[in-house]
């Protein structure tokens, strides 16, 4: 059902925060022409937990009707209270979203037994799609291969993973034990430079923040990978990697992605929700001196 490459968005605002609706238009616009699968707002880099859920739902329902078909329209429902996940799931579905993506509660990571709980309320809240998405280094707890499996043999809904580990093996073992239960489950990583990796393991592409900067590039590389033209996704694969570096170059990955995406061409604020370090002048130019290196 989810296949391919799929970008979360960064939520475009003005410098004094206010969503830029006619600017992310634009970027969505640019997404979906450049060939990407499908776009996921209020994911991490979408800063989802620091939008009021009225700022989310108006955002949602504004990208359904914008994207008009042309990818996938997914909502971050992440929220460490599970009446405004459960408010934001049914507005999606009212809205007509392709998707949910739920992140596990943070803060208190839920044992196995409440993770099973939350994210199955989820499902029972809603027919549409349920994307679970593990970050563990954010939330603290791990969403383990076994636990994936019994919430997808329990709820049917529940056909989806956005996997952002560190390691392939983790993915890996998901997709072995999820596939038991349900061999449609998609799996996708949440690491730009796992794309063929991902594939290779039997996975299905990757949801990752550098689709924001150059969603020409990773569409060529899933295209390619599907023809059976691996020289050339080979190749994309190796420019990722060298991009991977932008990730660091600012204090939060947000602020390098929306930076990137400014220097790329959108005249985009590259504010980010207080708390927190905002990009300065010298991370915009190591950045634009990164972007101007890679081969």
């Amino acid at each position: 059902m989810f296949e391919g490459i799929y970008c979360p968005s960064i939520t475009i605002t003005d410098d004094e925060g206010k969503i830029d609706y006619e600017l992310w238009g634009k970027h969505l616009d640019h997404l979906a022409d450049a060939g990407i699968d499908g776009v996921l707002l209020f994911g991490s880099i979408g800063e989802f937990f620091s939008f009021s859920l009225e700022d989310k739902k108006a955002a949602l329902a504004f990208a359904v009707e914008r994207v008009a078909g042309r990818m996938k329209v997914l909502a971050g429902v992440g929220d460490t209270m599970l009446a405004n996940v459960i408010e934001f799931t049914k507005f999606a579905e009212q809205v007509a979203a392709d998707g949910v993506v739920a992140v596990s509660p943070y803060y208190f990571g839920p044992s196995a037994p409440t993770a099973k709980a939350y994210f199955g309320a989820i499902a029972e809240a809603t027919e549409l799609p349920v994307i679970l998405y593990n970050f563990p280094a954010r939330t603290g707890s791990d969403l383990t291969p076994d636990l994936v499996a019994n919430l997808a043999r329990e709820h049917k809904n529940i056909c989806g993973i956005k996997d952002t580990v560190d390691t392939i093996s983790h993915t890996r073992k998901v997709i072995a034990e999820v596939r038991k239960v349900n061999p449609e489950f998609s799996v996708l990583s949440g690491f730009d430079e796992y794309y063929l990796v991902n594939r290779v393991s039997g996975g299905n592409g990757v949801l990752c923040g550098l689709t924001n900067v150059e969603p020409e590039l990773f569409a060529k590389m899933h295209a390619a990978y599907q023809g059976g033209d691996f020289a050339t996704a080979v190749s994309c694969a190796e420019r990722i990697s060298q991009l991977m570096a932008v990730y660091d170059t600012c204090d939060l990955f947000i602020s390098a992605i929306k930076a990137a995406v400014n220097i790329k061409g959108l005249p985009i604020s590259t504010k980010i929700n207080e708390p927190a370090v905002q990009a300065t002048p010298e991370q915009m130019e190591s950045i634009r001196s990164l972007l101007a290196s890679v081969q």
